[in-house]
């Protein structure tokens, strides 16, 4: 009996110590969400939902409210997309109108002149994937500075922490990506 339960105790702690061994690359985000392996439903912290929405606006038009941190897609028939966003922390926020100038598909990230010198350790350019602050995918707001993009930090949606940009999860921005083109205007109110 004493022999047996040696062997099974033996047969535990090799078993703990391989788990161990490939668990070093184990990051916690993959439970919570937002971590590489993070395969979940894509609900991000506020989810995306249709709404009834009376506007002037085009269908195709985007309106981001900064205030409520939701971009809206408008639609026809008095319909929008409702999204959750992450918005430009105090001193960062920003109104205006402009058009989507460009899209990107996993973009690379060069961080400007003005945000390295706020922040010299971040890295002079960073290539395109799931690492990438920018996310899956990003439109380009026309000549500025300024994308709506997505993030490899799902938990800031919905918060003030950006340098002016516009984050979204990574579902949410390739969803929007997938239903506006370039030349489409983007209304900013702040």
């Amino acid at each position: 009996m004493i022999r047996a339960f040696a062997l099974l105790f033996a047969a535990v702690t090799l078993l703990a110590g391989a788990d161990s061994a490939r668990a070093q690359g184990f990051d916690l985000r993959d439970i919570f969400g937002g971590g590489p392996n993070f395969g979940g439903g894509g609900s991000g912290p506020i989810p995306r939902t249709m709404v009834s929405f009376d506007s002037r606006y085009a269908p195709g038009t985007i309106l981001i409210n900064t205030a409520e941190r939701r971009l809206y897609l408008v639609l026809p028939n008095g319909q929008a997309l409702r999204y959750g966003i992450g918005v430009g922390r105090d001193g960062f926020r920003w109104g205006g109108v402009h058009r989507i100038s460009a899209k990107k598909e996993w973009p690379s990230w060069t961080p400007p002149s003005q945000m390295l010198a706020r922040r010299p350790d971040l890295p002079r350019h960073m290539a395109g994937g799931i690492d990438n602050p920018l996310g899956a995918r990003a439109m380009y707001l026309g000549s500025t500075l300024y994308r709506i993009h997505g993030s490899n930090e799902p938990e800031t949606i919905g918060q003030a922490v950006s340098s002016g940009c516009f984050r979204m999860t990574n579902e949410d921005v390739t969803d929007l990506y997938n239903r506006v083109s370039v030349g489409a205007t983007v209304v900013v109110k702040n």
